[in-house]
């Protein structure tokens, strides 16, 4: 058994979190065992169900990671194709079967590595709420550069 006030403390969250989180999770049918100021349990041969995805959910999944990979920076692109494939590998065999029937693609504009360096730093900047600073040529031809706060990753 472990208490909420454990779980609010390891997860740094208020108590309050974990009893309405608790209790949404055991409406949904989680069988998790316990109660509030005793403490819960999960037993250890719970199986979470694999995924599932309907074909739309599968085509939008493929066609997202797809954007990422042609629009996005190197880590960005690297990142949403090694999800794809932990999805894929979580998916029945019929159902992975479609991933490769997706007949959407995304243009790919081919940017440079240097922009999808400059992408990857900016989606990083704006996760860890740091500045970034770039230089640029002005419309009049003048050299100038800017310290912004990005306020959403690219």
């Amino acid at each position: 058994m472990i208490t909420a006030r454990r779980l609010a403390e390891k997860l740094q969250v208020s108590e309050r979190t974990i009893y309405r989180d608790v209790r949404d999770l055991q409406l949904s049918g989680m069988p998790i065992e316990g109660e509030a100021g005793i403490g819960y349990l999960l037993r250890q041969d719970f199986d979470i169900p694999p995924l599932m995805f309907t074909r739309s959910e599968i085509e939008a999944l493929v066609l997202g990671a797809r954007m990422v990979r042609a629009w996005g920076g190197e880590a960005q692109g690297d990142a949403a194709m090694q999800a794809l494939h932990k999805i894929e590998a979580a998916l029945p065999a019929d159902l992975r079967d479609k991933i490769d029937e997706t007949l959407v693609f995304a243009l790919n504009f081919r940017p440079s590595p240097e922009l999808k360096r400059s992408v990857d730093s900016l989606n990083k900047a704006a996760s860890e709420r740091n500045y970034a600073e770039f230089h640029y040529t002005r419309e009049d031809g003048e050299e100038s550069e800017r310290r912004v706060r990005p306020l959403a990753g690219c």
